[in-house]
């Protein structure tokens, strides 16, 4: 299910910007002139525009916060909006520029909100599990079960304890439902969800919002104990990242002839864009399915979480997103 899109553009100013801790800053938005902005529920996140190291402006999606359980719900509309940016040193410069160039009073280019995450009626308790920075959506899904009355229970997995967001805020909120697992306090052992799903109940329903390790094995948990998969909501909070064996290929699109190499280091999609060309995407993860695209030639390889695998099996279709060519070549139908 996916929420509506609120795609207009707006410019709001930076009312709060404080660090949370050494790698998450606290950014709270508002309208220049104080007018209330659009409501939105638990996971929805926001559009924003980021200036690169080198000049160029790209989107990121950072997703909204509140943790009274009201913002996203007020009839009214709420005066601000506030997001948390962890910092990638590695990364392609969004984050450093929303730590580092970014100041109160300053003003940033938004889109949305969008909500392709919503926290669905539950007959049984909602179980929330967030992997780092992955907290950010599932904290307002926490306060909002909260202030309705909805059993929930948060699982919430980091480095470090000084390095998650928003412990004690969870703490006050949620009591004996939070679980806080920080792997230097557990001689570095990653958190073991198996327990967690072993004693869930059929009309429990699973959040997860972390990165990709976390994710995949996650999935694999609830797939072998045959969990539908309406019972299984996710985002993953991590650009796709170079893998082992990971090669460059040639890319043919067969309605223009535009043919070009996608290095090892980059995806289709941002070849296509550096090229000029237009293509339709939106969460850049393999989540969402707007830049699924037909294949005509070539073995993909297939690294996103929309198709199923009858669809991944036919060869015939692939989120350029994320997914990449197994062999030399791959022709599109673009």
């Amino acid at each position: 299910m996916t929420a509506a899109t609120d795609s207009v553009e707006r410019t709001l100013e930076v009312c709060e910007a404080r660090r949370l801790n050494d790698l998450v800053r606290l950014i709270r938005l508002a309208a220049p002139d104080q007018t209330t902005l659009p409501t939105w529920a638990p996971g929805s996140h926001l559009l924003v525009q980021v200036t690169l190291a080198d000049g160029s402006t790209d989107w990121r999606h950072y997703s909204l916060i509140d943790l009274d359980g009201e913002q996203g719900d007020a009839v009214s509309g709420p005066t601000t909006y506030t997001i948390a940016v962890r910092r990638e040193d590695d990364g392609r410069g969004g984050s450093l520029f929303m730590h580092e160039k970014l100041n109160a009073g300053d003003t940033l280019t938004i889109q949305g909100p969008i909500n392709n995450f919503p926290l669905e009626e539950c007959a049984g308790t909602t179980l929330l599990l967030a992997g780092g920075i992955g907290i950010t959506p599932l904290a307002s899904m926490a306060a909002n079960c909260s202030a309705t009355g909805k059993p929930v229970e948060m699982h919430y997995a980091g480095r470090s304890r000084s390095l998650m967001a928003f412990t004690d805020e969870l703490e006050a909120l949620l009591g004996d439902s939070l679980h806080i697992h920080a792997d230097d306090e557990h001689d570095g052992a990653f958190y073991d969800i198996t327990q967690v799903l072993d004693r869930c109940g059929p009309q429990d329903r699973l959040y997860v919002c972390g990165p990709k390790p976390v994710l995949d094995n996650v999935l694999a948990a609830t797939e072998a104990r045959q969990w539908e998969d309406h019972r299984v909501s996710f985002e993953v909070f991590t650009d796709p990242v170079v893998e082992e064996g990971d090669h460059a290929f040639e890319v043919v699109l067969a309605e223009s002839g535009d043919t070009f190499t996608v290095p090892a280091d980059k995806t289709i999609l941002e070849c296509l864009i550096e090229r000029g060309h237009d293509p339709l995407y939106d969460c850049t993860r393999g989540e969402c399915g707007v830049c699924t695209s037909d294949v005509l030639e070539g073995e993909i390889d297939h690294r996103d979480y929309v198709l199923t695998q009858s669809e991944k099996d036919s060869g015939e279709v692939m989120q350029i997103c994320v997914s990449r060519a197994k062999g030399d070549k791959l022709v599109l139908d673009l």
